[in-house]
């Protein structure tokens, strides 16, 4: 700091510290309860300022992702509603029978795009698991 570089300044900044040390000290001696509520006003103001300011300031990108991410969840959870909804359906219709479907549950199979590759398919290769 280019400020504290002049030995007057510092010896001025010195002082105002030292005076303000001395003005809190003489204060709070000769009367604590109204030191500490002064105090107690002094953060309550703070914290109102603090909060008000926050609450009418820009929207920060964080904010936007979190909306986003709401908004994503309440979607996905309504999907899923009307899915049980549409399978519960189903399963009240058939009864008893339901606890038994659900074992024998019909999985969608993934259409994997895979080829094939063409090697060696003649050579032997050495069984690793026994030594």
């Amino acid at each position: 700091m280019p400020i504290l570089n002049n030995r007057t300044s510092l010896f001025v900044i010195g002082g105002l510290i030292l005076l303000a040390i001395i003005g809190i000290i003489s204060s709070f001696s000769t009367n604590p309860a109204r030191f500490i509520q002064g105090i107690a006003v002094t953060v309550l103001v703070c914290c109102v300022i603090y909060f008000v300011v926050r609450k009418f300031s820009v929207s920060s990108p964080q904010k936007k992702e979190q909306r986003a991410f709401l908004r994503a969840a309440r979607k996905s959870k309504k999907r899923l509603m009307q899915k049980s909804g549409e399978s519960n359906t189903k399963n009240s219709a058939l009864g008893t029978l339901s606890p038994l479907k659900r074992g024998n549950k019909i999985r969608r199979k993934t259409s994997a795009h895979l080829t094939v590759i063409e090697g060696k398919k003649g050579k032997n290769k050495k069984n690793r698991a026994s030594f």
